[in-house]
């Protein structure tokens, strides 16, 4: 009897290996110190903005490494971290305002590896260093802010259905409208019980006066949606900082934790985490003189304003609809011209308004106007000085055409990725409600070097402990083994690698938990070899009963451990979640090396051959 594996196995077999090895590969060339330079809005990125960097950092006396093009980016990279730290505040000082400049480690991986998609693993919090944020969202003034608007929705709804009212006032926690007589009550509670179902309506402690407030679901809503909003909005702000692995999640009812693995650079972390950015749609204002207007002061009922190219425009005061009223934005290009596009949709109150106005208004041009506040850190006396700065500009002013209501689009934008940052910006660019940080820390650099050497050195102690134990009991089955092992921390690596996965601390525990694994399995299937010789069988039955017989033992315990990893992964948290993800991927790459792996090495080595004994 002779034990050999068809040629596919074997081709299988090492083909596995040899991807792993190649995708494990970039693990080990590291990271470079970098400052990664974005362009904000209509600024562009080219050649002439790399000459100006490298003439900056030559006066400066700092030499880079290299200067790389990326997904519409700029990476600069440093030998040292202090060199990175002395360009980002040069490039800072000088590009500030038409760019974005962060703080960044990037893989110093080969460019051949690029080209296949290999890159290394991200690394956790607790290994690369980073900061930590714990945001609470303040919903008191997401309450306030919906509360205001159905105030100004009931004030509008009225006067459209021409019911008259004396006043319609917010107070605290509800609206309340007054009224002149007991008949217009009426016809006003009649109008806002059909029109916002959402609101409790009842009567007020005095004659003819009505009061409204927010359901308790509606209040529910209100927060959920105060939550998943700024969620996906702090998501969208975290990619302008060029954060590898963010992990952004809901903690309890009104908390987010924000973790940003690699950022050195707090402030700036805190500037984009806290930034606001809205929309606003108005009317242009075509019969007062604009030049008379920059010369003095805008009529009354108007404010100036200034397009991007710096022409001044007159609008409206009056707002005809804002941010807050989209409900959906995708970018595309316009049929017609062939020119960039966004196609908005907005929800119920907002078309209404919409279609008000631009029933009234054919003929006439509209504005959209770009509102952010953000807060720019600049080096003052060699101090860092922050400054609150809000832009306000029209970004685009187009002809109303047509009446349209809920669905219409945006024209006259520079570029196909200004159109996607627009609708992007649409769909989740303005927090939702305000947030303050409750809790901020910061992991330095050294101390997550520190964790990868300890973990580093837990995973090897523990690998050449087992390596010796194996090779000294079990003799050449043991050195098979041992290969066998090897090859399952390359796979582990391997696959964390191509999943972009994020490796922690608990990670690693993962990781030296997974090498005992492989062993039992090893050692299950040498012990039953060892009990068949025992039993006089021949050295080749011997092997072929004992992998054939450990393997239900082996797929049953593995099985059994694998559920428990879903299930820690399912119900944990961050930490432990990572546990169970590289317990997950250990366990399948161990059972493929210890089954597979290890039979195919012993067929090589016994199986066409006739022996009689086995080192064993």
């Amino acid at each position: 009897m002779l034990n050999r594996f068809p040629v596919w196995k074997n081709v299988l077999i090492v083909t596995v290996v040899v991807i792993g090895l190649i995708y494990a590969l970039p693990n080990l060339f590291g990271a470079d110190p970098s400052v990664q330079i974005s362009p904000l809005r209509n600024a562009k990125i080219d050649k002439t903005t790399v000459v100006r960097i490298e003439e900056q950092l030559d006066e400066a006396g700092i030499e880079p490494l290299g200067i790389e093009f990326g997904a519409n980016r700029l990476l600069v990279r440093f030998q040292d971290t202090e060199s990175q730290l002395k360009a980002a505040d040069l490039l800072r000082a000088d590009m500030s305002g038409q760019y974005t400049v962060a703080l960044n480690l990037a893989p110093a991986t080969p460019g051949w590896l690029q080209a296949i998609h290999a890159a290394p693993m991200y690394l956790g919090l607790d290994l690369r260093g980073g900061v930590h944020f714990l945001l609470e969202i303040d919903m008191d003034a997401a309450i306030k802010q919906a509360e205001e608007r159905y105030t100004a929705d009931v004030r509008s709804q009225l006067r459209a259905q021409k019911v008259r009212y004396l006043s319609v006032s917010r107070g605290n926690g509800f609206i309340r409208i007054k009224f002149k007589d007991a008949q217009n009550l009426a016809e006003g509670e009649k109008v806002i019980s059909d029109e916002f179902r959402e609101l409790i309506v009842s009567q007020g402690t005095n004659d003819n006066e009505l009061i409204a407030s927010l359901s308790d679901n509606e209040k529910g809503e209100i927060r959920k949606f105060a939550l998943a909003q700024n969620i996906t909005t702090l998501r969208n702000r975290i990619n302008e900082l060029g954060v590898a692995e963010p992990v952004v999640q809901q903690q309890g009812d009104n908390r987010i934790v924000v973790q940003l693995p690699g950022v050195q650079d707090t402030a700036r972390a805190k500037e984009i985490l806290g930034a606001t950015a809205t929309l606003e749609f108005r009317l242009v204002d075509t019969e007062h003189d604009v030049l008379n207007a920059v010369k003095t002061r805008a009529p009354i009922g108007s404010r100036l304003y200034y397009e991007r190219n710096g022409n001044p425009i007159l609008l409206k005061r009056r707002i005809i609809v804002t941010g807050d009223q989209i409900v959906d934005a995708a970018s595309g290009i316009d049929q017609q011209s062939g020119s960039p596009a966004v196609f908005i949709t907005l929800n119920g109150v907002g078309a209404k308004k919409m279609a008000k106005i631009t029933q009234k208004n054919i003929g006439k041009p509209m504005a959209v106007v770009f509102i952010e506040n953000k807060t720019e850190t600049r080096i003052v006396d060699g101090r860092k000085v922050r400054k609150k700065k809000k832009v306000e500009e029209v970004i685009n002013v187009a002809t109303i055409r047509d009446s349209f209501s809920k669905r219409f689009q945006i024209t006259g934008l520079d570029s196909t990725t200004e159109a996607r940052n627009l609708a992007l910006l649409l769909r989740a660019g303005a927090l939702a409600a305000p947030v303050d940080i409750v809790e901020e820390r910061t992991i330095g650099p050294s101390l997550g070097k520190d964790n990868i050497d300890q973990g580093f050195l837990s995973v090897m102690v523990g690998f050449v402990v087992v390596l010796i134990f194996m090779a000294v009991y079990y003799r050449v089955f043991g050195l098979v083994a041992d290969i066998a092992l090897a090859m399952n921390l390359v796979l582990i690596v391997a696959v964390l690698s191509m999943l972009q996965a994020t490796l922690t601390l608990p990670g690693i525990a993962g990781i030296v938990l997974t090498v005992g694994m492989a062993v039992d399995a090893n050692v299950l299937i040498f012990e039953r070899i060892r009990e068949e010789i025992r039993n006089r069988n021949s050295p080749q039955a011997s092997i072929f009963s004992g992998y054939e017989k450990a393997f239900s033992t082996i797929f049953d315990a593995n099985v059994t451990t694998l559920i428990v990893a879903f299930v820690l992964f399912g119900f944990g948290t961050g930490p432990i979640k990572g546990f169970a993800v590289t317990l997950s991927i250990g366990i399948l790459t161990s059972m493929f090396t210890a089954i597979l792996g290890t039979r195919m090495l012993i067929n090589l080595i016994y199986g066409n051959r006739r022996v009689g004994q086995l080192a064993i």
